[in-house]
């Protein structure tokens, strides 16, 4: 599979503005000043004052289904009543993500799905009761109730004094003329009291107020930062099964990549070597037949078929190369990857820096890394240099390797590069290309290390 940088080189990345103000806004007016006012504010605070009545909602549902099905498990009501109430909680949990997602920008993916071996009723049932995301939602649905209660209180209380304060210089006429005060009374008994009612009060007040009115964006969002976990860690997936899907998908990558590299060795056996193979069995047949009639004719024959074995012969090593070369096993990294360097037509560096062998399988998928890069930079890079560079950090396999050609490489769905990428993905592997358009080109390809054992 070759990997191929696209027409030229590469799929031209062609700039769209400037580096580094894509979806960056700069503001004047100072992050604490601008808070109160922001949209972002106003959404995190709906989301608290509706967060009570939902949580009430939930809780009163939940509790109600589980305690009749707990108490009904003595017949076998209690089975499907406790089923629907974890489906419904189940319900509730994804009207939660998307509240989330609308209110607090929270993008949660969907819990693992119900697994049923067949199908029927009591086979749902079994898959609601063992499905660990349903029990979740459950705990969501009973710890959410006494957080919203204090969110609610907070975000109230704070919101409601910053703004009454703020804006009391507005309103303190309302005491004197409709409550038979002087103004907001701050201290009173039978025989003393304080309003605040004179200019310096008011304006004292006010400025408290502003204090109040410019933290209470930054308290609501503590307080949403708290149900941003809980709904992260209860309504979304488990790290086991986002592990699962991870590996699912990888296995998928690697026998999708097995197949295609079967195909290939196929194809090329097929096309090459196995032809070449057909040709001289028919060419020294003729030979044979020409021994005892013409020998020069039947020599000169068998010349041509002696260069057809070794063009043959040629052709199964470049093959075996590619699936496995026999120097790797032999002899390690570094002079595998100096032989597979000395063909590409750029002068390349190599600098494998290893105390001790990777195993086998990482081994040949860094060897294999590095011989489609350097293809590619033969192919079409136009680089007059190239370096690789391979070490170990830690419990990572680091594998570099940089040219100065054009540039312009792009990972995008459906480039050699994005094979690449899954193939290394498949053993939790990462690649990262930074090319830009005019090079130079730096591709890092990061494996897991596993160490080498008994060969």
């Amino acid at each position: 599979m070759a990997t191929e940088y696209g027409q030229g080189y590469g799929l031209y990345s062609t700039p769209t503005g400037h580096p580094g103000r894509t979806g960056e806004r700069r503001h004047r007016v100072p992050a604490v000043l601008r808070a109160p006012v922001e949209g972002r504010t106003w959404r995190e605070l709906v989301y608290v004052l509706l967060s009570l009545p939902i949580s009430i909602l939930l809780f009163t549902y939940a509790v109600t289904m589980v305690s009749l099905g707990a108490g009904l498990l003595v017949t076998f009501l209690g089975v499907p009543v406790l089923a629907a109430g974890l489906a419904g909680c189940r319900g509730f949990g994804a009207l939660e993500r998307m509240r989330a997602r609308g209110l607090l920008g929270l993008d949660v993916a969907e819990p693992e799905p119900l697994r049923m071996k067949r199908q029927g009723f009591v086979a749902w049932m079994g898959a609601v009761l063992k499905n660990g995301a349903s029990w979740r939602s459950l705990l969501y649905a009973v710890l959410h109730l006494p957080w919203a209660v204090l969110a609610f209180t907070v975000a109230v209380t704070v919101w409601s004094i910053g703004w009454s304060l703020l804006t009391y210089p507005l309103w303190f006429w309302v005491f004197p003329m409709y409550a038979g005060q002087d103004g907001i009374q701050l201290y009173g008994d039978g025989q003393h009291q304080i309003y605040l009612d004179n200019p310096f009060e008011i304006t004292v007040t006010a400025l408290i107020g502003l204090l109040f009115t410019l933290a209470t964006p930054w308290i609501v969002r503590a307080l949403t930062m708290v149900d941003r976990l809980l709904v992260h860690g209860l309504l979304g997936p488990s790290r086991l099964a986002t592990r699962v899907v991870e590996l699912e998908s990888d296995r998928g990558a690697v026998v999708d990549t097995a197949a295609a590299d079967l195909r290939r060795i196929e194809r090329d056996l097929h096309d090459g070597a196995q032809a070449r193979l057909v040709a001289l069995a028919m060419d020294l047949g003729l030979a044979k037949e020409k021994l005892r009639e013409d020998p020069r004719a039947a020599a000169h024959m068998v010349d041509e078929a002696h260069g057809e074995v070794k063009t043959a012969l040629q052709e199964l090593r470049d093959l075996a190369r590619g699936i496995h070369p026999a120097v790797l096993t032999d002899r390690g990294l570094d002079a595998a990857l100096s032989s597979v360097a000395s063909r590409c037509t750029a002068p390349v560096q190599v600098e494998v820096d290893l105390t001790e062998r990777p195993a086998p399988a990482i081994e040949g998928i860094a060897y294999f890394t590095v011989s489609e890069l350097l293809q590619n930079i033969s192919k079409h890079a136009r680089a007059t240099r190239a370096t690789v560079e391979v070490w170990r950090t830690e419990n990572r396999l680091m594998v570099q390797v940089e040219d100065n050609g054009v540039g312009g490489a792009d990972v995008s769905e459906g480039s050699g590069l994005a094979g690449l990428a899954e193939r290394l993905d498949a053993v939790d592997g990462i690649l990262v290309v930074d090319s830009p358009a005019g090079g130079p080109t730096r591709v890092t390809a990061e494996l897991p290390w596993r160490a080498e054992q008994t060969r």
